[in-house]
């Protein structure tokens, strides 16, 4: 890939990481329950849904799945629903201001975390037609394609892991003086199952 268009890819990835959607707030979520250390399982299982994302799209599926209709609203129905699903249990989550509890909820197993970031994303087909659309822009026909899906893809999953990171969970912190009382924990709580699930809802409705 020529440097100048890997100076437009990293631009575009940059852009793309920086938009707020699901795995933003994932991401924040896990940094103020978790904390931000240990956040990164939850960053690493969304960029896996991303590569497999990649990996659909070279193989074509991808235009199988955004031209079939019924493909297309399954998973995006599913990945909608599981995001409320996500919303309804944050939202409805008691506060836990004992710090033997709270201990409890920072050590949460580091598979969990990855488990529901790859989820998250996973269940987006947007995600599938975003890439369909992305992906020709940088990659050229002409030249062996593996190693320029291999650039895009560690690209695009090095950016969103630092924007994820140092970015969104890093904003978390901001919000930590919350969670050291009841009442912090439950506008918290709330606020980031308003989020789930409206997130969830336009996932659903937005075509």
């Amino acid at each position: 890939m020529q440097f100048s268009l890997w100076l437009a890819l990293a631009g575009a990835g940059v852009l793309v990481s920086f938009t707020p959607g699901a795995g933003a707030i994932n991401t924040m979520s896990n940094s103020l329950t978790s904390g931000f250390r240990r956040s990164i399982w939850g960053i690493l299982g969304q960029q896996a849904a991303l590569v497999i994302h990649v990996m659909i799209v070279a193989l074509g599926v991808g235009v199988l799945v955004a031209s079939s209709p019924v493909a297309f609203n399954v998973i995006r129905y599913a990945g909608a629903a599981y995001l409320v699903y996500l919303g309804i249990r944050q939202f409805l989550a008691k506060p836990q201001p004992d710090q033997e509890t709270a201990e409890a909820l920072r050590n949460e197993p580091a598979w969990s975390m990855f488990r529901r970031g790859l989820w998250v994303n996973l269940l987006n087909p947007k995600a599938i037609v975003f890439f369909l659309a992305f992906m020709p822009q940088f990659i050229r026909p002409e030249q062996p394609l593996l190693s320029q899906y291999v650039v895009l893809t560690a690209t695009v999953v090095a950016i969103d892991i630092l924007v994820m990171w140092f970015f969104f969970a890093t904003a978390a912190k901001s919000f930590q003086r919350f969670t050291h009382n009841a009442r912090g924990q439950q506008i918290l709580n709330r606020i980031f199952g308003v989020l789930f699930v409206a997130v969830g809802i336009l996932l659903a409705l937005i075509h």
